[in-house]
This record gives structure tokens, C-alpha cells and sequence, in this order.
């Protein structure tokens, strides 16, 4: 095992924070993750494990081992006249692992394209866009212990997942790190399309019946249109949870600030989108520092170049006050947040 010093982190989080690690190392398997592991625990470091960075925040230095999951592989467990069981390895990066069952014909993921960071992350923050989620797909999520190394699996229920959660980031955090996800897809065409954007693109587009790859295309066109790629303009994707509200709450917000929009949800609450809210309040295209909030899109902030973790803390700490004082709603912010201020 080959362990790194010291080592600086700015290439390894999509925000190009600077922060540096006591340790970092690479795993390629579940063995050189308990080998990694044991590492740790002997010199009582705390173990990160880290896929490609897209949702974490480096509010400083850490004092860990970080482990950088590059493990690889596609397995067919089974395959039936509708569906198939696909073992994932953590390491295998998402949007590439979607546009290949698109290639391959398993269906139900097309939905999700273009969401950055890794097959093992997906489960973690239950990874969803346009009305679906991650969830419907899981049949298995396999693990190793953080604590002596042992394997563990969970099924689909026993993951408890919800909106933007798992057991994760629940009672689980910190106790396991994911080896492989194991899906099952459809060998069917299958598309849901009852999103308001995508709807309105595939209606502009004059796609009546879509398939599954013009499902595909349309999801990459419009986050390609509405979401910075963080090779020129640094950012961790969408910063804040959108809150969930029960229908009454809702409607009275909708009373109080007209053209606040509202997506009523399977479990009869009503989803709301915090972009409008952090626009509401002037946040869009604000800049303190080096970091800022994207000029397009508010849900997104931005590090310019030289900003700090400690200064994105401080601009997500000021857009939730101002949006609790507003509209009386508390923002989660999405990313993992490591790190003590430099």
C-alpha cells in the first residue's frame, strides 16, 4: 500500500478547495480497502473515503487517511426476459455507467445521466433528477465495515432510503464504506418524462413517444445548459436540499410570495425549490471573496479561483439565515462537509 503525506486535496474535489491530508491512498478492491483501513485504525487516523469529490466540501486541513475509491468492474448476476441484476463497482463513475446500460439496453437510469461522482456515492445521497431516484433501481448494497473490516450487506429496504438520504448519511455514517452496488434494470424501454423540464424540452423538441435515449439526450442538454461544469467554473452541483412541506404549509407560502412554485410528491407533501427562495433574497450571482453563487443558477455555488472552504461555509451559513427569515424554512446543504478552517 502506497501512502501519500501530506497531500494536498485541490484536485480531488470538484470545488478546487485547497486543503491538505496527513494521509491519502488509492484502493482498486475491497481488500485494499481493509488493508487501507487497518492503516488508519493503527495510527487512530479517521479513514475518508472519497470517490470523485463532486459532493464534499474541504472546510480545511484533515487530519485523516483519505482513501480514494478507483475500484472497477460490471457484472451481469442475473438476466431475465425483463430485467437484469448488475453488480457495480464503487469506483466506476456514474454518468459512464448509465450511458452504458443505455448501450447495453437495461433501461430505467436514463433519467439520472449526467450526475457527477461514483457508482459507490449514488446510494449514499440516494442521487436523483428529473422524478427518479437511485432507489427504485437498488437490489443490494455491499460494504466493509469501517470498524474490523467485515462485510456487509444491505438490502434495498434495510438502505431506509428517502429524498437526498440513506442509512449513510444516517446511523451508518462513518461505520461502513461501499465496494459495489448491485441494480436491477428493466430490458424494456422505459421513460418517465412527467418532470416540468424535461416535459417542456421534449415538447419544444416535438418528442411525443421518447425512447430511452432521446430521454437520455434531453436530460444531458438541459443540466449541460443549466449547470456549470466544474472544470472551468468549480462548484459541488446543487448546494441545497430543495424542503419538503406538507400541502397546508405549502399553499400558505404560495399565499405569501406569489410565483413560488410547488411540487406536490408521492407522500402528499409539496416540494419547493430552494433556488427560487435564495434568488428571492438576492442571492443569485453574489460573490463574497472568491466564492460566489452562480449567476444562473442559485442553487449553485462557486468557488472563483482562490476561495476558501471556510468562505463557502460562511456564504451557505448567510443564504440559510436569510432564506429561514424570509420563508420560515430551514436549508440542509447537500455536500459532506470535512475539514478544519486553514
Amino acid at each position: 500500500m502506497q501512502v501519500a503525506s501530506d497531500a494536498s486535496l485541490r484536485a480531488f474535489n470538484t470545488l478546487s478547495l485547497e486543503a491538505r491530508a496527513t494521509a491519502m491512498t488509492r484502493v482498486a478492491d475491497a481488500d485494499g480497502l481493509r488493508t487501507a483501513l487497518a492503516w488508519a485504525a493503527e495510527r487512530e487516523l479517521p479513514a475518508i473515503p472519497l470517490g470523485e469529490g463532486s459532493n464534499v466540501v474541504f472546510a480545511g486541513d484533515v487530519d485523516a487517511l483519505v482513501i480514494r475509491q478507483e475500484s472497477r468492474g460490471i457484472d451481469l448476476l442475473d438476466e431475465q426476459a425483463d430485467n437484469v441484476i448488475l453488480r457495480v463497482a464503487a469506483g466506476e463513475n456514474w454518468h459512464g455507467f448509465v450511458r452504458w446500460c443505455l448501450e447495453q439496453g437495461y433501461h430505467g437510469l436514463e433519467n439520472l445521466a449526467l450526475i457527477p461522482g461514483t457508482v459507490g456515492a449514488a446510494p449514499v445521497q440516494n442521487v436523483g433528477a428529473y422524478g427518479v431516484e437511485l432507489a427504485a433501481f437498488v437490489d443490494r448494497v455491499h460494504a466493509v465495515s469501517v470498524n474490523d473490516g467485515a462485510e456487509v450487506q444491505l438490502s434495498a429496504e434495510e438502505c431506509e432510503f428517502a429524498y437526498r438520504h440513506s442509512v449513510f448519511k444516517g446511523r451508518l455514517r462513518d461505520h461502513v464504506v461501499i465496494t459495489a452496488v448491485d441494480l436491477r434494470l428493466s430490458r424494456q424501454p422505459v421513460t418517465e418524462t412527467f418532470y416540468p423540464s424535461l416535459a417542456a424540452y421534449l415538447q419544444e423538441a416535438g418528442i411525443v413517444s421518447p425512447w430511452p435515449r432521446e430521454i437520455f439526450d434531453a436530460v444531458v442538454a438541459i443540466r449541460s445548459s443549466r449547470l456549470p461544469d466544474p472544470a472551468r467554473e468549480p462548484n459541488a452541483g446543487s448546494f441545497f436540499k430543495n424542503p419538503q412541506l406538507d400541502a397546508s404549509a405549502a399553499s400558505d407560502l404560495q399565499a405569501r410570495f406569489p410565483g413560488l412554485p410547488a411540487y406536490p410528491q408521492a407522500d402528499s407533501s409539496v416540494k419547493l425549490p430552494a433556488a427560487w427562495m435564495i434568488e428571492h433574497c438576492g442571492f443569485k450571482g453574489a460573490r463574497r471573496g472568491g466564492v460566489g453563487v452562480h449567476h444562473e443558477h442559485a442553487l449553485v455555488l462557486v468557488n472563483h479561483g482562490d476561495g476558501t472552504g471556510e468562505e463557502l461555509l460562511q456564504l451557505a451559513s448567510d443564504i440559510e439565515k436569510a432564506v429561514r427569515e424570509t420563508f420560515g424554512i430551514g436549508l440542509v446543504i447537500e455536500p459532506r462537509v470535512y475539514g478544519r478552517p486553514v
